[in-house]
């Protein structure tokens, strides 16, 4: 403060002063990391940030969009919870997929929650037809329970869908209820040979996504993946991350779901011999995958949780994708990127 102003008027002295507290509360919110409206600076943070200027920007080549967290099932390990009932509008959704795809996006993959829950599918449908017809990706994808597919569903949108994966866990019923991969006592393992069926009939790729636990650990399915024949079988290892199926704040608790690394491995060289098989331990799994959120945020599984970055919808993907913790190296690692195009497939319809 300067000479002149010590004999300046009480008003003036006030203003000086809020303009001083002013600049110093600017510079400290500038330096924060936010936080679903809750500020707060890890130590890992501002080494992130020093770095950010100088680092080459990550292409988002495949992204997961997890547009709604809703579900109609209650498996006891799901790592992706009904903590929000929010939906973006779908042109929001289309403008955040086209800056995607400005980035470098070529493939996406849309999950939950159960995808095909809201507006019955044709939020969905509406999105699989944008990024195949206008954005032209070569790759778009969907992860389902299965339970809410229809066969018009097909017959209005399979020409523009290249895979479906349809998670299943167990080829014993009573397997399924424990897991909570059921719906009343209605037949998950019946509905997947039928969609199956329709992913033959309508030309579409048909994958299938098992997370191995305590419930189905010591299974022999080699015979029922044999007569599916998916074009992947991804076998996950039970994954827990806090605040979703694990701690205090969780919808789940996963922890009696939870198998050894021994266990998982016991459990692929029982499958040795099916050729489809595409194996993922938690640490393949954890940081290896850009996941999108309801909001349009990537989720940083680092450290155990999932920790949002700033929407792409505000901030862009450059700055977005940045607080991702994605890990290319171990994405291609684990086989992330194939040959994803059911076009380049040749499959033999």
């Amino acid at each position: 403060m300067s000479l002149s102003s010590l004999t300046a008027t009480p008003k003036v002295i006030l203003q000086l002063c809020i303009s001083t507290i002013h600049r110093f509360l600017s510079v400290l919110l500038t330096s924060l990391h936010w936080v679903r409206g809750s500020c707060k600076r890890p130590a890992s943070v501002a080494p992130r940030l020093e770095q950010h200027e100088d680092q080459t920007a990550t292409t988002p080549t495949s992204v997961n969009y997890h547009f709604t967290r809703k579900c109609n099932y209650k498996c006891g390990f799901c790592f992706h919870t009904a903590k929000t009932s929010f939906v973006l509008p779908v042109e929001e959704a289309k403008r955040g997929l086209r800056l995607l795809k400005e980035a470098g996006m070529e493939k996406i993959n849309f999950s939950g929650g159960e995808p095909f829950l809201h507006d019955k599918g044709e939020f969905l449908g509406q999105l699989v037809q944008y990024c195949k017809m206008d954005l032209q990706l070569p790759s778009v994808s969907i992860v389902s329970n299965g339970s809410m597919i229809k066969e018009k569903w097909f017959q209005k949108y399979g020409d523009c869908l290249d895979i479906l994966a349809v998670s299943c866990d167990s080829f014993d019923e009573e397997t399924n209820q424990l897991i909570g991969r059921a719906q009343g006592r209605k037949s998950h393992i019946e509905n997947l040979y039928k969609i199956c069926s329709w992913c033959q009939q309508y030309r579409v790729a048909f994958k299938i996504n098992s997370v191995i636990n305590t419930f189905n650990v010591d299974e022999d399915m080699t015979e029922q993946i044999s007569q599916l024949n998916p074009v992947r079988w991804k076998v996950f290892q039970c994954l827990l991350i806090d605040g979703e199926n694990a701690g205090e704040d969780a919808l789940r608790e996963a922890g009696k779901f939870v198998i050894s690394d021994d266990q998982f491995q016991e459990f692929l060289e029982r499958h040795g011999g099916v050729s489809c098989l595409v194996p993922e331990s938690n640490e393949k799994m954890r940081n290896s995958y850009l996941i999108l959120d309801e909001y349009m945020r990537f989720l940083d599984c680092r450290d155990g949780r999932k920790d949002p970055s700033r929407s792409i919808l505000d901030v862009g993907v450059k700055d977005a994708i940045f607080f991702s913790g994605f890990d290319e190296k171990m994405f291609l690692k684990r086989g992330g990127k194939y040959n994803w195009s059911k076009a380049d497939m040749k499959l033999d319809w």
